[in-house]
């Protein structure tokens, strides 16, 4: 089992970035023996961490280097900062491209994989888990399935908000930086019901999705919601709600059969 921390220097956010990847690539014959897993190439998972995390988040708080090996899957974190993935104002902040392409790109020319969508999913949790959604949806060329844990969709609360608004995440300006113009959310492509709609419009077909929230956490009517968009929408969705908390006990308890349900 590899463990690396790799620093390359990113073209879309302008300088060194971090990631953290696992790579069960040299595990001994009796770990593998009887696993089908290893009977078929290598998957990737890109795992996203939430609001005021970093790279490490998954290695620190989860059991990623064992589902990493039972399941031969390379796993890996960029760091994205508080940017929700998104391609914010100005330069050196292209978080959405830098995830969605640049990396993929990046780990294909490295490691030699990810080099289809099929073999290719993304992941996260909270923030991490709408940045999951949203880049799969974004990037169908790279990845074929994708899932979010109490994923932060928020679009309809940001797309309320007025001069002077406040919370415990940010204010009116870093809801404005991140998202561009609340009024134009319904028509934007940060707004992942606008990048449903629009790739329906255009005859594709979206891919197979997994939403899961514990039914305590304070995000849960914006994940109903957008269940019922989806499903409204006709897309390939399986929704789970659990007993459960904003917290990492509820993601471990459910991350493993995430990745189940991205195999299957």
């Amino acid at each position: 089992m590899a463990v690396l921390e790799i620093n390359f220097m990113s073209r879309e956010l302008r300088r060194g970035v971090p990631i953290h990847m696992i790579l069960p690539n040299d595990l001994a014959p009796e770990l593998m023996e009887g696993n089908s897993n290893f009977d078929r190439p290598m998957k990737t998972l890109f795992l996203l961490h939430g609001f005021s995390g970093c790279a490490m988040d998954w290695a620190l708080e989860s059991r990623v280097q064992h589902l990493s090996w039972k399941y031969n899957m390379a796993i890996l974190s960029p760091s994205g900062e508080n940017s929700f993935y998104l391609n914010w104002q100005g330069s050196g902040g292209k978080y959405q491209t830098y995830v969605g392409v640049e990396l993929v790109e990046y780990i294909r020319k490295t490691f030699g994989l990810a080099k289809t969508p099929k073999h290719t999913y993304i992941g996260g949790m909270s923030m991490g888990g709408f940045g999951a959604l949203h880049t799969g949806l974004r990037y169908p060329e790279n990845f074929s399935k994708m899932f979010g844990l109490s994923s932060a969709m928020i679009m309809k609360k940001v797309k309320n908000m007025k001069p002077g608004f406040e919370d415990s995440i940010g204010d009116y300006g870093y809801y404005t930086r991140v998202f561009g113009n609340p009024e134009e959310l319904d028509y934007s492509e940060n707004n992942p019901e606008y990048l449903v709609k629009q790739r329906k419009d255009a005859g594709e077909t979206i891919q197979p999705i997994l939403m899961v929230c514990g039914d305590k956490d304070f995000l849960i009517e914006e994940n109903r919601e957008f269940r019922d968009f989806l499903q409204s929408e006709n897309v390939n969705i399986t929704y789970w709600e659990r007993p459960g908390f904003h917290e990492w006990k509820f993601w471990n308890q459910y991350l493993e059969p995430a990745v189940q349900w991205l195999l299957k």
